[in-house]
C-alpha cells in the first residue's frame, strides 16, 4: 500500500523546511527535503536533499540558482533521515551561507 506525506515547518521568519516522502509497505519510493529562504515574493531553495534522478543526492543552491550535486552513498530512508535532521540541525548556518553568498557546505 502507497503512503504519501508531506508537510512544511517554519523555522523562522522567511525560512522553512518542505518534507515530502512516499512509502509502499513501510519502504521509502521517493522522498525530498529542503530547506527554503523567501527573497522578496520568491521561495528559493537553499539545500535539498531527495533521489529525483533514481539515487539519493544533496543538491546545494546559490542566491542565483546555481546548483551543485553530491551524491548520498546512502539508501533512500537513510538518506531522508539524514537530510531532515542535517536541515534541523544546520538551517541558520545554511540560510547565513545563502545570504552572504558563500559556500553552502
Amino acid at each position: 500500500m502507497s503512503k504519501s506525506v508531506e508537510f512544511v515547518v517554519i523555522l523562522d521568519d522567511g525560512v522553512r523546511k518542505r518534507h515530502r516522502h512516499e512509502t509502499n509497505g513501510g519502504k521509502v519510493t521517493n522522498f525530498i527535503v529542503q530547506l527554503e529562504i523567501k527573497m522578496g515574493e520568491e521561495w528559493k531553495v537553499v539545500i535539498r536533499y531527495d533521489c529525483a534522478h533514481g539515487f539519493s543526492h544533496v543538491d546545494r543552491y546559490d542566491k542565483m540558482g546555481k546548483q551543485t550535486k553530491t551524491r548520498l552513498d546512502l539508501h533512500f530512508e537513510s538518506a531522508l533521515t539524514y537530510g531532515d535532521w542535517d536541515i534541523n540541525e544546520n538551517w541558520r548556518h545554511y540560510r547565513d551561507a545563502f545570504l552572504k553568498g558563500t559556500e553552502n557546505e
